[in-house]
C-alpha cells in the first residue's frame, strides 16, 4: 500500500434528522492530513434521494482539499436515510478510493424490503448496494470498498482509528454534524 493513502483522507457523515423530516439533510466532511484536522466541508443531500455520489463528488472535487485527497470514507453506504452512495461512480468521479465502514453487519433483508416496498427508486438503490459487494471484516470493522485492497483498507483504519475502532475523520464528522444540527453532539460515531 502506498504510504500516502492515509495521509489525506476525507470522512463524510450526515446530520441527524427527525423521522418525519422530508427534504435535504446536512452532510459534513472532515479533511484530514494524517491525524490533523485540516478543514471542514458541508453540503446537503436529499432524504431518501439519489444524489449522494454526485453531491459528494462536487463537494470534495470543488474544494481546496481535492488535489491532496487520497481517500474518502463513510460510515454506512447511505446518507440521509436511503440516499445510497454509488461507490463506483464516486470513485470514478474523484479518481480516488472510496471506503465504507460499519461496526455491525447490515440487516440486508430488512433493507431490501424497505427499499423495494417503501422507497421511490428502491430497486436502483438496492442494485447499488449489491454492486458494492458484501461487507468484509478487517481491523475490527466491516468494509465495502472501491479502488483499494482489503489490506490497504485495514491499514488505513488501523492508522486513523485512535479513539476506538472508527477512523478519526468519520468520528469527528459525526460529532460536528450532530453538534451543528442539534446544538450538541451525542452518541458515538
Amino acid at each position: 500500500m502506498p504510504d500516502d493513502l492515509y495521509s489525506h483522507v476525507i470522512g463524510v457523515d450526515d446530520a441527524p434528522f427527525p423521522r418525519e423530516h422530508r427534504g435535504d439533510v446536512r452532510v459534513v466532511a472532515t479533511a484530514y492530513a494524517g491525524l490533523r484536522l485540516e478543514g471542514i466541508l458541508s453540503g446537503r443531500v436529499r432524504r431518501d434521494g439519489a444524489s449522494a455520489a454526485r453531491v459528494i463528488a462536487a463537494l470534495i472535487g470543488g474544494s481546496r482539499f481535492a488535489a491532496h485527497t487520497k481517500l474518502v470514507m463513510f460510515q454506512g453506504i447511505a446518507l440521509a436515510g436511503f440516499n445510497v452512495i454509488d461507490l463506483r461512480a464516486l470513485h470514478e468521479a474523484l479518481g480516488i478510493p472510496v471506503l465504507v465502514v460499519a461496526r455491525r453487519p447490515p440487516r440486508l433483508a430488512a433493507i431490501r424490503a424497505a427499499l423495494l416496498d417503501h422507497v421511490p427508486g428502491g430497486a436502483k438503490k438496492w442494485a447499488l448496494i449489491e454492486q458494492a459487494g458484501p461487507m468484509e471484516p478487517v481491523a475490527g470493522l466491516l468494509v465495502q470498498r472501491e479502488g483499494l485492497t482489503l489490506a490497504a483498507a485495514g491499514e488505513v483504519i488501523t492508522r486513523l482509528a485512535i479513539h476506538g475502532t472508527i477512523p478519526e475523520p468519520l468520528r469527528v464528522a459525526h460529532l460536528i454534524a450532530g453538534g451543528v444540527t442539534t446544538g450538541q453532539s451525542r452518541g458515538r460515531a
